[in-house]
């Protein structure tokens, strides 16, 4: 393994976290090996007050760190795979998905255990389209707002009383030991999660075979393989963050079980379904699902957001 690995990741709480995670397994495996942790502030750093999907979604949070990648400045990437667009760079590949966290999203509130116990009209605060749409599905009467800033700044606001609820993802809450601040956990039914919530991946160089393959212990089939069908699912649909889709896979006795959701942005509207397949060709199922979501309704649904015709 080479003497000096540089680690490029953004400068929030839980973007380190995940990152000093990393940096940990790869230490305890090689000793002689020094990891350095290379801050990088992104584009979605630096707008904190503009909804994510009024400029340009995804791609916000990972695009200046893919660039010191493709410029031999890192040598990898730890990212968040929810943030992570469908398509990478030239160059570039997801090499390695670590064992995925708890993947459901966590209601926290400093008056109330469930979203069903908020009083009619009360403020949720959540960046995510489509945790709104969804929400918006069980309880139409709730005012849901916009709330951007790390996980931290979310907390805080919330504790300022500024809304009487946030919806934020488990697994960060996790990452940061900060789980004892989830009141409950919306069920996959009630709320199903973002492509890839909870997985932690590393992006490298495609020419860095050697690299790869001494990092490949930190590899988890099991959720490489789930996350690999809900990327494809999220290319077939042309997503990123101004999209409500919603994508979930497992592995169980060989089979990978996937769910997929398409949702207008106010929730009336929501297309919901499910396919099984082995594991040969986990892209290929969620290209499948997405298809016949689209066939299903999805399409009309997804023209409307886009504003353009689906193909």
């Amino acid at each position: 393994m080479q003497k000096l690995i540089r680690i490029g990741t953004r400068a929030s709480l839980l973007a380190l976290a995940q990152s000093t995670w990393i940096k940990g397994l790869i230490e305890a495996q090689y000793p002689e090996t020094t990891v350095e942790l290379v801050k990088i502030i992104t584009k979605g750093d630096k707008i904190l007050d503009v909804p994510l999907a009024k400029v340009g979604g995804k791609g916000l949070f990972v695009k200046e760190i893919e660039e010191a990648l493709l410029n031999n400045e890192v040598d990898i990437a730890v990212h968040s795979m929810k943030d992570v667009p469908a398509e990478l760079p030239e160059g570039l590949h997801i090499g390695i998905i670590t064992k995925r966290e708890n993947p459901l999203d966590a209601f926290i509130s400093n008056i109330c255990a469930t979203c069903r116990e908020l009083p009619q009209g009360a403020k949720v605060g959540t960046s995510s389209l489509r945790r709104k749409s969804q929400l918006a599905n069980i309880r139409p009467d709730l005012v849901i707002e916009d709330l951007r800033g790390n996980l931290d700044t979310r907390l805080r606001k919330l504790d300022e009383g500024k809304y009487d609820a946030i919806i934020l993802a488990a697994a960060g809450l996790n990452r940061l030991s900060l789980s004892g601040r989830a009141k409950s956990f919306f069920t996959e039914a009630e709320m199903l999660p973002a492509v890839a919530q909870g997985a932690v991946g590393i992006e490298l160089r495609t020419s860095d075979a050697a690299l790869l393959a001494g990092l490949l212990f930190m590899d988890h089939q099991e959720t490489s393989l789930a996350v690999r069908a809900e990327r494809g699912f999220l290319h077939r649909l042309q997503g990123g963050c101004q999209v409500p889709i919603a994508g979930f896979a497992r592995l169980a006795e060989n089979t990978l079980h996937m769910t997929g959701l398409v949702a207008s942005v106010t929730g009336d509207k929501m297309v919901r379904l499910a396919l099984s397949a082995d594991t040969s060709d986990p892209e290929g199922l969620g290209v499948r699902l997405a298809e016949k979501l689209l066939a299903e309704g999805g399409k009309d649904i997804l023209s409307e957001v886009y504003g353009h015709e689906m193909h």
